[in-house]
């Protein structure tokens, strides 16, 4: 597939520097210019939309309705012909038009850890091989390091996710974690984020200056990387604490018609709070939306869940679009795995890695389709099955990223951002 040239705004400028006017009287370059000035005036971002536990996806988006599979719940309309999906999530059928439903996920990991780390880093683990997740290979690749604030967040993270980070690409790239303790929206406040009452400017000053001496002499004989890591950062989170960073988690400055529109849980709030830190430069937000591993009583949970993300979701969408951020903000929303068809004796399902469904929007993604689909019974892929790296390749595209980059791993030998086989999905791109 043929690609159109894109030059960024540095390109054009090093061209006119060195005097290149040979597209001056066709009114090519100063198109190429007005392209690249537009497009260089957002940065990319990711949010992820992590529903920890393995949602029911056939309870959600690729519903069973008369088999014996289906389950409680009904199917309505959404607003593009043809696509149905749960009752539970009114809001976001009203805003399928953004909406990009994989139907066609298909795994062999069955494991919690195991697949959260496939899910996540797009690789099964391997030995000693400590991969990143996606979130730190973003901050990696389109993160400002210039900047105060850091370039992955995880809001709400649960006990397998909290185990993954910057991997073999550093711990400067695992995530700053807000919340995940007392799981009320309370818990959404960043602590420390100002120096401790009656500490002045003087003595804070003579404090870092005495750190900074401390500092010197201890890396002068210990030239090591995870102590260039400390030492980063710290001093990132002094940057952190300055006002203009600090107030970027400061969710009492929305509306709170806005806060009330997201859900007034820690979920909603953390939505909230995503689309707070990409507008303000940061490049991967993950949110987490945990209780998913419904093995017992399946129907009531995700009914219950499902309207959580409903509302969180799709005010998210919709914040994003009234802000002109949707374009250049590609969401994700996944979980690590499905939920088995058959209902088991409890009213629940099983982990079942072999069908279940991913959620993109934004960034450029085609939404308003759903791709894929699975037999009348749910429990196998028969068109167009997706695998894990394919989607990790897809979001690489959609951020201007080389999926096939490679980055030296932990063991001296370098690895593919994405997994070579990988093929981004072409028909949402």
């Amino acid at each position: 597939m043929a690609r159109s040239l894109k030059l960024s705004r540095r390109d054009y400028l090093r061209m006119a520097a060195l005097g290149v006017g040979f597209g001056a009287t066709s009114g090519w370059l100063e198109a190429l210019a007005r392209e690249a000035s537009e497009s260089g005036t957002k940065n990319k971002a990711v949010i992820m939309l992590w529903l920890s536990g393995g949602p029911a996806t056939i309870d959600m988006w690729d519903l069973k309705p008369g088999n014996v599979n289906g389950g409680e719940f009904q199917e309505i309309q959404t607003a593009t012909p043809g696509v149905r999906i749960s009752e539970h999530m009114p809001k976001l059928a009203a805003n399928s038009n953004e909406l990009a439903i994989i139907r066609s996920m298909t795994s062999k990991e069955g494991d919690h850890g195991r697949a959260t780390q496939f899910v996540q880093t797009g690789y099964v683990p391997q030995g000693a091989i400590k991969f990143p997740s996606i979130g730190a290979l973003c901050a990696h690749e389109i993160g400002d390091r210039e900047s105060d604030l850091p370039s992955f967040v995880s809001i709400s993270p649960g006990r397998q996710r909290s185990l993954l980070g910057g991997g073999f690409l550093g711990p400067e790239y695992s995530p700053l974690v807000i919340g995940g303790q007392r799981r009320g929206e309370q818990d959404l406040i960043v602590p420390d984020l100002s120096r401790t009452k009656g500490v002045s400017d003087e003595t804070q000053n003579q404090r870092l200056a005495m750190l900074s001496n401390l500092d010197k002499s201890f890396h002068a004989d210990r030239p090591d990387a995870v102590v260039s890591a400390l030492h980063s950062a710290s001093q990132k989170a002094l940057r952190l604490m300055r006002p203009e960073a600090a107030s970027s988690f400061r969710l009492d400055d929305e509306p709170v018609e806005l806060r009330d529109r997201y859900g007034r849980n820690t979920f909603g709030q953390g939505c909230l709070m995503a689309r707070r830190l990409v507008e303000r430069g940061i490049s991967f937000v993950e949110v987490t939306l945990g209780g998913w591993d419904t093995h017992n009583d399946n129907f009531s949970r995700v009914k219950e869940l499902s309207t959580t993300l409903d509302t969180g979701f799709a005010a998210l969408l919709e914040d994003l679009k009234q802000r002109g951020m949707l374009e250049s903000t590609v969401v994700m929303c996944q979980g690590e795995f499905g939920r088995t068809p058959r209902i088991n004796g409890r009213s629940g399902r099983d982990h079942w890695p072999q069908t279940w469904a991913t959620v993109l929007a934004g960034g450029g993604i085609r939404g308003g389709q759903a791709l894929g689909a699975t037999n009348e019974n749910g429990t196998e892929v028969i068109e167009r099955p997706v695998v894990v790296p394919d989607v990790i390749a897809t979001v690489c595209e959609t951020i201007g990223v080389n999926p096939m980059k490679q980055n030296m791993s932990n063991v001296g030998r370098p690895i593919r951002i994405a997994d070579p086989e990988a093929m981004p999905i072409e028909e949402l791109l």
